[in-house]
């Protein structure tokens, strides 16, 4: 037997897309979630007229430094789209029933 007969069929996108619905609410079809820690901060490269709009924003909500300002915002940010993110499976999920 050759090594491409023993391949799976190719599934279309539409039947990769049925499959991840269908599985979406079945936790034990997906696999244990990554965590992932990092050690050290990240930096982060601004144009000077997106870091200036940012001291500026920063300054009306009397925060005590822009990096604490764009981390509150990254992180209000990161929880809406988180939230977004699960509320899209849920309804998704919903319909494959």
């Amino acid at each position: 037997m050759s090594p491409r007969t023993k391949m799976p069929p190719q599934l279309s996108e539409q039947e990769i897309d049925q499959t991840v619905v269908a599985q979406a609410a079945d936790d034990a079809a997906w696999e244990v979630p990554v965590r992932v820690h990092r050690t050290t901060p990240a930096s982060l490269a601004l144009p000077a007229e997106l870091a200036a709009r940012a001291a500026f924003l920063a300054q009306l909500h009397h925060t005590p430094s822009v990096e604490d300002w764009l981390r509150r915002v990254i992180q209000e940010r990161v929880e809406l789209e988180e939230a977004a993110f699960v509320g899209i499976k849920r309804s998704l999920a919903a319909r494959a029933l």
